[in-house]
């Protein structure tokens, strides 16, 4: 399924208009917010959408509070790659396809941008949360990440 540019920009007008921001460190980026769904867990994330959004991620943070991470929202699916080039905490990713099914799982250590992280497969999303979150709350490739809902105003 190919997703149009008025889809992704329909898609980025949902996930910022009368969420939350957040401005990420050093850069002045600013995040919009929403609660997702991963599995039966209910999380807040950061939603990098933009390519400047999508550039800086999680870098420079130097930690990440338990039930939070950021979601990136490509405009179409892909085989993409992540890197921790300027990221002081350890992350675990999860890659999610169009219909919301987690397609692979990978831990990813803070480096000098070397190792390329990536699944194997096409993917449309990527969840980043703190290192073994998904393991210690029992999510696994094949569960469903709802990434429409709108966090509390």
């Amino acid at each position: 399924m190919r997703i149009t540019a008025a889809i992704a920009v329909t898609a980025a007008v949902f996930f910022l208009n009368g969420a939350g921001c957040r401005r990420g460190p050093e850069t002045g980026v600013i995040f919009g917010e929403r609660e997702i769904r991963v599995g039966e867990k209910t999380v807040t994330v950061e939603v990098a959408i933009t390519p400047a959004q999508l550039e800086q991620g999680l870098k420079y943070r130097p930690s990440l509070p338990e039930d939070r991470g950021m979601l990136f929202l490509f405009s179409r699916p892909g085989r993409r790659s992540f890197w921790m080039k300027d990221t002081l905490i350890p992350l675990s990713i999860a890659f999610i396809d169009g219909e919301g099914r987690i397609v692979g799982i990978l831990d990813m250590e803070p480096d000098d941008g070397a190792e390329s992280h990536r699944p194997g497969r096409s993917f449309l999303y990527a969840l980043e949360m703190n290192r073994g979150w998904f393991e210690k709350n029992n999510i696994r490739v094949g569960d469903l990440v709802e990434v429409g809902r709108r966090a509390a105003e």
